[in-house]
């Protein structure tokens, strides 16, 4: 049977569920197979009911990553026994031979191959006809020998007013502790002008934000260049200091070009590598446009340079703070967020009480703390002293507990102040679940103590109706409306 064939009997008019574990390069990759999926006359439904289709994209970041996509992919094939379970993305990639031996998997799509799930299905129901005991599919590519970058139908992850674009795929740093290059291959990019083609779409869908994405976006369009080059994150032939020659280099120029298109007020910016900062690279973009959201996410991973050295991540603290000093001279006040890794291999407790202090000391917006996870494959898996997980428990708590004191403390520097928020949706809260939580009040529509709080808030007495969105440095706030506000970008004097 040919496709067409096939998605006429077994694919039009059928459920498909659709689930992303992950990134969000992994929703957007998702929300393309779903409109593909859609386009061939299938009915998407949540994970949660009984579908035909089951698509998974998994993530391999961590062992509990692999873990959650393992239990997503037996949760379908529970929920369906005959539904086609299809698990696609990195733990796939990773894994293959695992996943194909695992009885709750009907279909293998590994990356750079999600947009070819119609021809994956075609594939099954065709050995299906031949044979009874079916073979699964191989469509998971070499990825270290596939340089291509897979162009995707128009389907952006979105979060009601902001618009999520995949750009980049990739990574050539092959850090110590990260399976990531093995499982998404090597740096490739999507051309500029298919990203500023579906940037106008969606502005003129009504996106007013987009937030530029990839697997390491600081690599994007370096492909081109020498090796030397691309580790360094800059054309060899552009001076990385002056504002004028940084506009040609890659990402600047992409940044500059969506700035360009009507419509779009907000530029925001995915994980940045720390060595991409530096005094040409913020000048070209602050000089030349206002749309770049202030929010800067520079993956530090550890604020020790013993275990940076380790990690084989090629900045020490003191390019770091370099770094965040020359987007503190720029921008006011922006929100510098970053990941830390607790209980490297190797990792004393001098070691992570230096990374603390100097956590504290660059006084991040907010830090996501992950434990260390031993991925086979990777160098650290094979170092001498491994931390017992008693003690990544503890620095992970220890962390956690300054990363909030520390993120209050950047919200509570906006207090009193006039700040632009773009409203996204509206949600039903209590005073109980209120506290803790961002609240502030418009410039303008002053709100009365007589405000309609809608059907479903009369049945829920306590609660009460609340608009949220985002700052343009990515504090969420929440206030009270007598009419709806998504969608709009509005003033709001933090409380």
């Amino acid at each position: 049977m040919d496709i067409n064939t096939v998605v006429e009997k077994y694919v039009k008019g059928k459920r498909a569920a659709f689930l992303s574990l992950g990134c969000k390069v992994n929703a957007y990759e998702l929300s393309a197979m779903r409109q593909i999926m859609v386009d061939a006359g299938a009915i998407a439904v949540s994970f949660e009911e009984k579908a035909d289709f089951y698509v998974v994209n998994t993530c391999t970041v961590t062992n509990i990553a692999d873990q959650k996509s393992r239990q997503m992919l037996h949760k379908a094939k529970r929920e369906n026994p005959d539904a086609i379970v299809i698990a696609a993305g990195c733990y796939v990639q990773a894994y293959e031979e695992k996943v194909k031996m695992d009885d709750a998997i009907d279909l293998v799509i590994g990356n750079r191959g999600k947009g070819k799930i119609l021809e994956a299905i075609t594939e099954y129901f065709n050995a299906k006809e031949e044979s009874d005991e079916v073979i699964k599919n191989d469509m998971v590519c070499n990825i270290m020998k596939n340089d291509t970058y897979e162009e995707l139908p128009l389907a952006p992850e979105t979060e009601h007013t902001r618009a999520y674009l995949k750009v980049q795929d990739g990574c050539n740093q092959f850090c110590t502790y990260c399976i990531i290059p093995f499982a998404r291959g090597r740096i490739c990019s999507r051309k500029e002008e298919d990203i500023v083609a579906e940037v106008k779409q969606l502005a003129q869908n009504g996106f007013k934000e987009i937030v530029i994405t990839g697997i390491h976006l600081s690599s994007f369009g370096m492909e081109h260049y020498p090796e030397k080059e691309r580790f360094d994150l800059c054309p060899g032939n552009l001076n990385k200091e002056d504002a004028d020659s940084m506009e040609e280099h890659p990402l600047v120029h992409l940044i500059l070009s969506v700035a360009k298109i009507k419509g779009i007020e907000r530029i925001r910016l995915g994980s940045l590598e720390p060595r991409i900062i530096t005094e040409g690279f913020v000048a070209a973009i602050y000089k030349r446009t206002d749309k770049l959201c202030p929010q800067f996410h520079l993956s530090l991973q550890s604020g020790c340079d013993a275990t940076l050295k380790r990690m084989a991540r090629r900045y020490t603290t003191d390019d770091f703070r370099e770094g965040v000093r020359i987007l503190r001279k720029y921008y006011v006040n922006p929100a510098i967020t970053t990941d830390i890794i607790v209980g490297f291999p190797g990792e004393t407790d001098d070691d992570f009480n230096a990374c603390v202090e100097f956590a504290k000391e660059i006084g991040f917006a907010k830090i996501h703390v992950f434990k260390y996870s031993r991925r086979d494959g990777t160098r650290a898996a094979l170092m001498k002293d491994q931390v017992a997980n008693a003690v990544k428990n503890e620095r992970s708590h220890i962390l956690i507990e300054a990363e909030e004191e520390m993120e209050r403390a950047y919200a509570d520097s906006f207090r009193g102040e006039s700040i632009d928020v773009l409203f996204e949706d509206s949600v039903l809260l209590t005073d109980e679940e209120l506290l803790g939580l961002n609240v502030g009040s418009l410039e303008k529509n002053v709100v009365t103590e007589n405000m309609d709080d809608g059907d479903e808030a009369v049945r829920n007495l306590d609660k009460k109706l609340y608009y949220r969105g985002h700052t343009d440095r990515n504090v969420m706030i929440y206030v009270r409306c007598n009419s709806d506000i998504s969608g709009q970008i509005l003033p709001v004097v933090l409380k």
